[in-house]
C-alpha cells in the first residue's frame, strides 16, 4: 500500500525500527534510538522551501513561539552569547537590548523554568526577517557560524535539538539498581504538544525536507554527541551504518523524496 502524502507531508504511521545498547561510558543508561529517523535523509530547509509552521510567516520557519527555556541555565548560556551578537547579525539588536528578549511564559506554556524567548513581530526575537541583510534565521545560529563554532553551543536547547527528540525514563533492575532509559526519536508534530496538530505544516514527515546529502545521523553528529555523549555516539554510527548496509526500510518521507 503506498504511504499517503497530502501537503507534501506523510500521513500514514510509520513503522520504525528501533536499537537499544547500554551507554558504553555509564551502565545504568539505556540508549533506545529510532533508526529510521536517523538514517532518513531529512535536512533543515529553513530559507530553502520551509513553509513554517504558521502559514502567514512562512519565512518564520518553526520560530513563531519563541523559544521556551528547558531550565534556568539554558536561558543563563543564551545570554552568554548575547552580548556578542552585532548589529550585522541581529535584525532586532536595538528591542532585545532596550526592552529584553526573555519573558516569562504563560501559565500553560511548555518551558519548564516557565521562561522563554520574547516574540516580535510574529517571530522569536532572534529570528532575522527576510531580507534581512546579515542573513535571514536565527541570529544565534549565524552567531555560531561567524565564530566558527557549533550552533549548539550558542542557541537555546529546545532549538538545537530539533528533529531530534530526547525522552527519559526513569527504571531499575531486578536488584534495584536505578536505571535511565535515553530515547532519541524524531520530533514530530507530537512532539509539540496537543497544539501540534494545529501547525499548518511541519518538516519532520514532510518529503521536501528529505534532501539531505548525508543521512541524519552524520549532519546532525553535534547535536546527537550533545545527546547521548561521544561513546554512545560511535556505537549509534555502527548500528546506523549496519542498518543501511542491510537496506532496511527507510524512513518514507526519504523514500517518496528519492522517487520523485
Amino acid at each position: 500500500m503506498r504511504t499517503r502524502v497530502i501537503s507534501d507531508e506523510i500521513t500514514s504511521p510509520i513503522p520504525r525500527y528501533w536499537v537499544e545498547f547500554i551507554d558504553p561510558a555509564d551502565n545504568a543508561q539505556l540508549i533506545r534510538a529510532d533508526l529510521t529517523w536517523l538514517t532518513s535523509d531529512y535536512s533543515c530547509i529553513f530559507g530553502a522551501g520551509c513553509r513554517g509552521i504558521d502559514s502567514e510567516r512562512p519565512d518564520a520557519g518553526c520560530c513563531t513561539f519563541g523559544a521556551h527555556f528547558t531550565e534556568a541555565a539554558d536561558e543563563q548560556n543564551v545570554a552568554s552569547h548575547v552580548s556578542r551578537l552585532t548589529p550585522e547579525l541581529w535584525a532586532h539588536r536595538e528591542s532585545g537590548l532596550r526592552e529584553g528578549w526573555a519573558v516569562d511564559d504563560e501559565p500553560d506554556g511548555a518551558g519548564e523554568n516557565g521562561r522563554k524567548t520574547r516574540v516580535v513581530d510574529g517571530a522569536c526575537i532572534f529570528c532575522n526577517p527576510g531580507g534581512f541583510e546579515g542573513g535571514a534565521g536565527c541570529a544565534l545560529h549565524l552567531l555560531a557560524l561567524s565564530e566558527g563554532r557549533s550552533h549548539v553551543e550558542t542557541k537555546p536547547e529546545v532549538c538545537w535539538q530539533l528533529p531530534f527528540r530526547r525522552q527519559y525514563r526513569h527504571g531499575e533492575r531486578a536488584d534495584g539498581t536505578p536505571t535511565l532509559d535515553i530515547s532519541i526519536g524524531e520530533f514530530g508534530r507530537e512532539g509539540w504538544g496537543p497544539g501540534g496538530a494545529d501547525l499548518d505544516w511541519y518538516c519532520t514527515t514532510a518529503p521536501s525536507a528529505h534532501v539531505g546529502s548525508e543521512p541524519l545521523f552524520r549532519s546532525g553528529r553535534d547535536e546527537l554527541v550533545e545527546l547521548v555523549g561521544a561513546h554512545a555516539y560511535d556505537v549509534l554510527v555502527g548500528h546506523c551504518e549496519a542498518f543501511l548496509a542491510r537496506r532496511m526500510p527507510l524512513h518514507p518521507a526519504t523514500q517518496e523524496a528519492r522517487s520523485t
